[in-house]
């Protein structure tokens, strides 16, 4: 997950053209670069072109101890990236009669049910929401458990008893009444499949969704089988600190427990095009790969983000885990798209800025390019001094847990204690020298703000919402 509030390793591969004078790959460049200046050991990335991976390749250190570089056969977790894979999972059981998309939930899980409430009186739980994040369920993400540590049973996540770390997973929201994002209802999801195959998530996975579609190095097994470990990446915070035990565990499959590649999550993508335009239907129907594909709250489908209009449509998905960032995006209809996975917790624009190469050099249609924020005008200099001095307390470890929502400052205090990952990042950029507004929206029932900090050291863009009591809702930062 990001930062919340969320080794330089110098590359230059030289291509030589046949016939003609070395020539820099702008790829390579572009990748170097941003490994360079924001400290990221390793990059592996895959490229789809005319439906195929036509370029897959590894860059710097799978682990700087022991100097193993990344191969494109390397593993990396890949975080919430496993949330539409597991969606095309359950939605192969929608094909196959097994689920409904709009029954309610608890009428197919057995060993455990959603609680109800008053807000499912009068509407219900049901797949479509869950993967479509309106279902109104709680728990945003999981920071996983660190090796050797207790692992606690799907049902102790869902209930939010002992040893897991994260809060029940509970209806807080009217089912279908707006999007939030939600791993805690892939959770459900998770346990949906479960009780309906009769088989473990990881199992039911490799066999219906993973070796149909040629994905052979990818497994939701959690803990990873020692004879993988080997193939594994090392996962690592910002500025190379390495994550203890080398990566975390994730119970909760679904939303965050895949260990892939980018090749194998490449051929995720293509499956997805090719099962849309009815050239191949190896795990979904092409009916299925259209409702996939549709909006259903806003701009996310059924597991995947949806963005573009007409030829420039797209699909994708980012995704986070202890030490590890993944990027997949992938056009609808002209065969194109990319995958980056890097071994690094990254808050900065470093991988947008590597799959903007790969577009350039690709000729993406219409791919959208990130532009530096301008200032806007301030009509609540109010919101904007609160924002500034939480910042600047952040800093000394200062926190006023009132400010925020209770699942929002659990996720905080962590992260501003003695050696947590913001307060050590936000002490790095030196004093705050200027502040300014760059966005406002109301959406969702949030009032967002987006503003540029400049400190000594670095330009940073800090996002925060405020919910309808107006306590904090959302805040992180991400180097510019």
């Amino acid at each position: 997950m990001p930062r919340i509030l969320s080794i330089s390793i110098a590359l230059l591969t030289m291509a030589t053209a046949p016939g003609g004078p070395l020539r820099a790959d702008p790829i390579d460049d572009a990748v170097a670069a941003q490994m360079a200046r924001r400290h990221i050991p390793g990059v592996s990335i895959a490229i789809i072109q005319g439906g195929e991976v036509i370029r897959a390749k590894g860059y710097g250190a799978a682990d700087l101890s022991s100097g193993a570089p990344v191969t494109p056969e390397t593993l990396f977790q890949a975080g919430s990236v496993s949330k539409p894979v597991t969606a095309m999972g359950a939605l192969a059981l929608v094909d196959a009669g097994r689920l409904s998309l709009d029954a309610d939930i608890n009428t197919e899980l057995r060993s455990w049910h959603v609680p109800e409430n008053g807000f499912t009186g009068g509407s219900k739980v049901t797949l479509r929401r869950l993967l479509s994040h309106s279902a109104g369920t709680t728990v945003h993400g999981f920071p996983g458990y660190a090796t050797g540590a207790p692992v606690p049973t799907l049902v102790q996540v869902l209930d939010g008893k002992a040893p897991a770390n994260t809060p029940a997973i509970r209806v807080d929201v009217v089912p279908g009444s707006q999007w939030r994002y939600s791993g805690g209802g892939y959770v459900i999801v998770q346990q949906a499949v479960i009780d309906v195959t009769g088989e473990p998530f990881p199992a039911y996975m490799r066999a219906h969704v993973l070796k149909p579609l040629g994905m052979a190095a990818s497994t939701f097994e959690q803990p990873l089988p020692a004879d993988r470990m080997p193939s594994a990446a090392t996962g690592y915070y910002p500025r190379a600190k390495p994550v203890p035990g080398r990566w975390h565990v994730y119970p909760e499959m679904a939303p965050a427990g895949l260990w892939t590649t980018p090749s194998d999550l490449a051929r995720f993508a293509i499956a997805v095009q090719q099962s849309l335009v009815g050239r191949a239907a190896p795990v979904i129907t092409q009916a299925t790969a259209r409702e996939m594909l549709t909006p259903q709250k806003g701009d996310f489908g059924l597991g995947l983000a949806l963005s573009g209009k007409g030829a420039t449509r797209r699909f994708g998905h980012n995704g986070r885990d202890e030490g590890f960032d993944t990027f997949l995006t992938a056009y609808c209809e002209s065969g194109q798209g990319a995958v980056v996975m890097t071994n690094a917790n990254d808050d900065s624009s470093a991988v947008p800025r590597m799959v903007e190469a790969i577009a350039d050099a690709y000729r993406w249609p219409d791919y959208p390019h990130r532009k530096a924020p301008q200032p806007i005008e301030d009509r609540e200099p109010g919101v904007t001094a609160q924002v500034r001095q939480i910042f600047e307390q952040a800093q000394t470890g200062a926190f006023d847990r009132k400010l925020y929502t209770e699942e929002l400052a659990n996720l905080i205090a962590p992260q501003l204690a003695p050696g947590g990952a913001a307060r050590t990042e936000l002490a790095s950029y030196g004093a705050l020298k200027s502040v300014a507004l760059v966005g406002r929206k109301n959406e969702a029932g949030l009032r967002s703000y987006h503003y540029i900090f400049k400190y000594e050291h670095e330009a940073v863009l800090v996002h925060c919402s405020y919910d309808g009591s107006g306590r904090i809702a959302g805040l992180f930062f991400e180097p510019e």
